[in-house]
């Protein structure tokens, strides 16, 4: 198992790295644009996130799988020492310049998660977030959560938004019609383009590239609740948030599920 997750972290980690400046660019403009957006409107930027990531002034804040950072370059700008971790290079350097067009520091490390040298990191961080889209880069969802388990200071809290899996693993809507589509407990691996490829010009995505193929794994809502409990988390909360589309009405579109590790927060502990 560990080496199916190391050849798909190296597969995705191959698609994250083509192009990916090229769609982000395309999507939220260049890193001065971005950075504008963002200074304009830091809470705002944080969407559905906003109301679990209060009182992060001077928190340490870890974003695993962080991306273009857009969420954590808001966190900076509201006071909170953010550390990014992502595995594209590109990711990285899109983040860079937008955070040094906003006079912010920002951590981005570069890395397949997993890979993050556990004794530079453990228990420094008040919170760890995740968001949208990433628990199906990991075929085990085990390790992830117990390396988010160490991360945390004792009472720290861990922050997971995801797409809720009766919207990715079961029904879709075509037209007016709301149709089951799959099998919910499906534990196989799929594949699937790369989500940047959305954002490139029609003429980037006239090639089917190889490179730009990732494995994914889709979780039930059981298994992924389970599975970090089972790292010694608790469960603090889990809110299921409606899609707001006219056909879709009736069907979750996300999931937030907060834990918090147990112990008290010792304020004294070493900084980021």
């Amino acid at each position: 198992m560990q080496k199916l997750q190391a050849q798909d972290a190296d597969r995705n980690g191959q698609a994250w790295n083509d192009e990916a400046y090229r769609a982000w660019i395309n999507r939220f403009g260049t890193p001065e644009e971005a950075a504008a957006k963002i200074k304009r409107d830091p809470i705002g930027r944080l969407g559905g996130l906003a109301d679990y990531l209060t009182d992060c002034n001077d928190q340490c804040v870890i974003n695993l799988l962080g991306s273009h950072a857009g969420k954590a370059l808001a966190l900076s700008l509201l006071g909170a020492n953010v550390t990014v971790v992502d595995i594209s290079a590109e990711n990285a350097a899109y983040a860079g310049k937008t955070a040094e067009a906003l006079g912010v520091s920002l951590n981005y490390i570069v890395s397949d998660v997993l890979k993050l040298p556990i004794a530079e990191h453990k228990g420094r961080y008040d919170k760890v977030f995740m968001e949208l889209g990433i628990l199906h880069y990991f075929i085990d969802l085990e390790p992830l959560a117990d390396l988010i388990e160490q991360l945390l200071k004792p009472g720290g809290t861990f922050i997971i938004q995801e797409f809720h899996p009766v919207s990715t693993k079961l029904v879709t809507t075509r037209g007016k019609r709301q149709i089951v589509f799959g099998n919910y407990f499906d534990q196989s691996l799929h594949t699937r383009s790369v989500a940047f490829t959305k954002h490139l010009d029609p003429s980037h995505q006239s090639e089917e590239r190889e490179e730009r193929t990732v494995y994914l794994r889709e979780w039930t809502l059981g298994e992924i609740v389970t599975t970090f409990a089972q790292a010694g988390l608790i469960v603090s909360r889990l809110d299921e948030q409606p899609n707001m589309k006219i056909n879709d009405i009736g069907l979750p579109k996300l999931f937030t599920l907060v834990c918090v590790k147990p112990g008290e927060t010792n304020r004294i502990q070493r900084k980021c």
